[in-house]
């Protein structure tokens, strides 16, 4: 054997044996704090979980329709401790409901701009939630997620829009602001702990969802057997440039058959949609509703039309047209529309920014007959209680 071999062999001395034993420990110590990081323990009672969003209308809306149901599943299950923070008119905590100080902006649909960031963090840090979820970037993201940290909170952000849906409902060069709002959407959820959507946020966020966001339908969105089947065209919604109102205008106008069109909703493209029908010579058939707050009604509504259309080419979901489908209407939607997917065969599509195509589908879903076990079925896959308790085993998984 070599000299260097046999020194090599030789005893080793205890200063190495102690930085040997240290570094042994080290490891050992930061695979325990894994496996602890691992398998933290969902607390003893129920997780306590805090929405917070700015954009909760007075009436309408995809995010106040998602928070009263879960509300209601919460009042009906007491499986989480549930609190919800919006705007309001004046400061107000009851119920799991707080309200803190803002404006209101939007008289269409009743939102309020928040007076700030400083109540907000201050609600968070008394209620000391398990998890946070923020249903928009706008309400101090940055600090919000920083706050419901340091109180030992998980941060959930919630993608109800995109940035060209919402560069599209700015006045002027969406083009412009598309690439300011995803910018802004990377930097708002770069430090949250996970992406709930049911688009791919990637292109927006520069990260994948992570949970998915599981919309669902209310109880009262089942075929109507009793409401016969009408003439009209509906679309039911928001008034506004982005949801493609103008394109279903247009398509009425081009369609074969002369058939009414019925708008049901508020929103700022009222008056300019009137102003279109004038021109475009249909207006004695177009017809303008104010928004169906009842469910029960509105499924009456959806199943009493001819079919539902959802003209939108930025939807990052659509909830209209899964309600409308579930009550056993035919629906037509941009293929770009997640819900369509979910819809499957009671869906007819069409390609975005395609008149003729749109015309062509509502041709098709205004011919083609009601399928209510098709709908049934729709119906009792998407109903919230099931949609909720899949959405907490997540928050549990989460937090774990």
């Amino acid at each position: 054997m070599s000299p260097e071999a046999l020194l090599d062999r030789r005893p080793p001395t205890a200063g190495a044996r102690a930085a040997t034993a240290g570094a042994r420990a080290a490891t050992a110590a930061e695979a325990q704090r894994a496996v602890t990081r691992r398998l933290r323990a969902v607390p003893d009672r129920p997780l306590r979980i805090v929405d917070v969003t700015m954009f909760y209308g007075e009436r309408s809306g995809g995010i106040r329709t998602y928070l009263d149901a879960k509300i209601a599943d919460h009042a009906r299950t007491r499986a989480y401790e549930h609190h919800v923070i919006t705007p309001g008119p004046v400061e107000r905590h009851e119920g799991g409901r707080h309200e803190l100080p803002g404006l209101r902006v939007g008289p269409a649909n009743g939102y309020r701009l928040p007076l700030g960031v400083r109540r907000l963090h201050r609600t968070l840090t008394d209620l000391r939630p398990d998890v946070v979820l923020l249903h928009d970037p706008f309400w101090g993201p940055l600090g919000v997620t920083s706050t419901a940290r340091a109180v030992g909170a998980r941060v959930v952000a919630v993608c109800h829009g995109s940035s060209e849906l919402d560069a599209r409902g700015i006045p002027g060069p969406h083009a412009v602001y598309a690439p300011v709002l995803r910018a802004w959407l990377r930097r708002a959820y770069a430090g949250v702990d996970a992406l709930m959507s049911v688009a791919d946020p990637e292109p927006d966020c520069g990260r994948p969802a992570t949970i998915p966001l599981r919309l669902g339908v209310h109880e009262a969105f089942r075929p109507q057997p009793g409401v016969a089947r009408g003439d009209e065209t509906l679309y039911v919604g928001r008034l506004a440039r982005q949801k493609g109102v103008f394109t279903l205008l247009d398509a009425a106008a081009a369609a074969d058959a002369p058939w009414p069109l019925r708008f049901v909703g508020s929103g700022p493209a009222r008056e300019p949609l009137q102003a279109r029908a004038e021109r475009l010579g249909i207006a004695h058939r177009v017809a303008f509703d104010e928004f169906v707050a009842d469910r029960a009604a509105l499924a009456r509504t959806y199943a009493a039309a001819r079919c539902v259309v959802m003209p939108g080419a930025h939807e990052t979901f659509g909830l209209v047209g899964l309600e409308a489908a579930a009550s056993g209407a035919r629906v037509v939607c941009c293929h770009t529309a997640p819900s369509g997917a979910a819809i499957g065969e009671l869906a007819h599509v069409y390609a975005p920014g395609d008149v003729e195509g749109l015309a062509k589908a509502i041709a098709y879903a205004r011919a083609a007959p009601v399928k209510h076990g098709e709908a049934i079925a729709l119906s009792r896959r998407y109903a919230w209680p099931r949609r909720f308790a899949q959405e907490l085993e997540s928050m549990r998984e989460l937090v774990r």
